[in-house]
């Protein structure tokens, strides 16, 4: 299994590269060649980078959480899932080269630095944590699609308002388009780290001795996910559209990176282990 894995992590990134070449030449061109087979090319990366963080898992006795090139395959796969739940959702194709850029992105970088690691905290194996790390991963993830639907937005709005109607204002989706991918992306992110907190406060109090609410990472994922529930919130019952909800998804993703950035420069939470 240990070469298989190789092989896998040594593909991958070209796998992701032709999937992104396949999305970004159906966006750059007015006939769409590859309107259906990049669906399946992305279908069966995606499958592959599955196989690979399972055969990772079974054989390091851990799951793919150990490390950041371990979690940036992760990441990978998790936009990769997230986009593609989304496209059978609105069967809207013409965005993914944007999205699936960043699973190259990650998946490369992952693939270039990872290591083989037996030997890990015994915390580390715990099949649960894994799952709220998968969660919290994949609510990410969509807030990254979210963001990236709100720039695309932004751009497409400015180009309107300044009369400059070019290659990209022709591509991509009208603005009610991406405003719907924007909210549906901020439903698919926040649906999943609900869950990944649900299943932080149960379980972590008992895996962490030393565990305390006012841990940064806690507080500043809380505070992330107030930002977006409230967007949610008033974009239901306010009836909120156009930019308001894209600028709230833009706040809630700066939000997420200052947190990412503040717990690895504070080094005092329970969630940092080695």
């Amino acid at each position: 299994m240990l070469s298989t894995i190789h092989f896998l992590n040594i593909i991958l990134p070209f796998l992701y590269l032709f999937t992104f070449a396949a999305y970004l030449h159906d966006f750059l061109q007015e006939k769409n060649t590859f309107a259906n087979i990049k669906r399946i090319i992305l279908f069966l990366t995606l499958t592959l980078n599955c196989f690979y963080l399972i055969f990772r898992t079974i054989e390091f006795n851990h799951p793919p959480i150990t490390n950041k090139y371990e979690i940036f395959a992760l990441v990978a796969c998790t936009i990769a899932f997230s986009y593609f739940l989304l496209e059978l959702l609105t069967d809207i194709r013409g965005t993914g080269a944007f999205i699936i850029f960043f699973s190259v992105i990650f998946q490369t970088l992952s693939s270039v630095f990872i290591e083989d690691l037996i030997e890990v905290p015994e915390i580390l194996k715990n099949r649960l944590l894994g799952i709220h790390v998968i969660s919290a991963m994949l609510g990410y993830s969509g807030f990254i699609m979210s963001a990236v639907y709100g720039i695309l937005y932004l751009q497409m709005y400015r180009a309107i308002k300044k009369n400059k109607f070019g290659l990209f204002f022709n591509r991509l989706p009208s603005l009610e388009i991406l405003e719907k991918l924007n909210y549906y992306s901020l439903i698919i992110g926040f649906a999943l780290l609900t869950v990944a907190i649900t299943i932080g406060i149960i379980w972590l109090p008992d895996a962490f001795p030393d565990f305390s609410y006012s841990d940064p990472k806690l507080i500043t994922t809380g505070i992330i996910w107030l930002i977006y529930g409230s967007g949610l919130v008033y974009k239901i019952f306010s009836d909120w559209y156009g930019k308001k909800l894209i600028i709230l998804s833009l706040i809630g993703f700066a939000a997420a990176m200052f947190s990412l950035i503040l717990s690895n420069i504070l080094q005092n939470s329970f969630h940092i282990f080695n």
